[in-house]
């Protein structure tokens, strides 16, 4: 249990709100995290993760709520945050060391300037982010290599989630989405998503709570009409008809029944059979139909 003692606490929650409010919101975020860890088996005792922060509001929840865990002891690995600035013009580049700095963060600060790779590969009028995801990618996982780190842990929450899961749906045919814990390609890493079960409103309004200086990504989010924005209006509108759909729609994410679906890779419709009995049933039955 967590205890509502909020002045033993690590550097990142220092000069936290001391409104009920924000009690309710921080405990609901760390408990959610914790059950995210526990439920997915994303703790190996005595590794060392990467902590992906980009300066948004998600990374900033990410990296507070992993270290508060760590703090309380519930979380027996090493941290290491990471910022990888990508080159991206007007990135206010001493932004975040600064504040690691502050907080005691051990931290690693990468420089690589995969903007002018994305503006040189990508036509003119399409969108910037698979190019920029895969080039981010591939830097954080040698990052991770070089320091050690056993797994990547990214900053998506639950609405990233569902926006893939209907991204997937609308656009890619096929039901998927992010999943909470993945090995790469290379099978050497671990993908964690330790905030799969928290809603971005509440990591928004922890963010802002706690003053935390973000950085927004004026690369993709510049670009109007992105599937990924469409995806979001389209769940706002059904959140706002009906409060609670998101959390509903979620749900049924963890609630997956491969037999009532039509994929005959995960469940064997042509091994459906009949048990003895009903087949006899059947068989006495015919005559009389005759």
């Amino acid at each position: 249990m967590l205890d509502d003692d909020l002045d033993d606490i690590h550097p990142l929650f220092a000069g936290a709100p001391s409104t009920t409010e924000f009690k309710k919101l921080r405990k609901r975020i760390v408990r959610q995290t914790r059950e995210a860890i526990e439920q997915y088996g994303m703790i190996e005792r005595g590794t060392r993760w990467l902590v992906c922060l980009s300066g948004g509001k998600d990374s900033y929840t990410l990296l507070a709520v992993l270290h508060e865990l760590k703090w309380r002891g519930l979380l027996p690995v090493d941290l290491l945050a990471c910022n990888l600035d990508q080159g991206q013009p007007g990135f206010p580049a001493t932004v975040l060391p600064e504040f690691l700095e502050r907080m005691g963060v051990e931290h690693r600060i990468e420089y690589q300037d995969t903007y002018s790779v994305v503006m040189d590969k990508v036509p003119q009028g399409r969108t910037y982010c698979a190019l920029c995801s895969r080039l981010r990618r591939g830097n954080l996982y040698r990052i991770a290599r070089e320091e050690g780190c056993s797994a990547v842990v990214l900053g998506h929450h639950r609405d990233d989630i569902l926006e893939t899961f209907f991204m997937n749906l609308f656009h890619g045919g096929r039901l998927a989405t992010m999943p909470p814990k993945l090995v790469n390609e290379e099978g050497d890493l671990f993908v964690y998503r330790p905030l799969a079960h928290v809603a971005e409103a509440d990591c928004e309004k922890f963010a802002v709570s706690m003053n935390y200086p973000i950085i927004p990504c004026d690369l993709c989010g510049s670009q109007d009409g992105l599937q990924r924005q469409q995806v979001k209006q389209i769940l706002d509108q059904w959140e706002k008809n009906s409060p609670g759909r998101r959390q509903v729609m979620f749900r049924a994410l963890t609630n997956v029944r491969p037999s009532h679906m039509l994929d005959p890779k995960l469940f064997d419709f042509m091994g459906l059979a009949l048990g003895k009995d009903k087949i006899d049933q059947i068989a006495d039955e015919i005559p009389k139909l005759r």
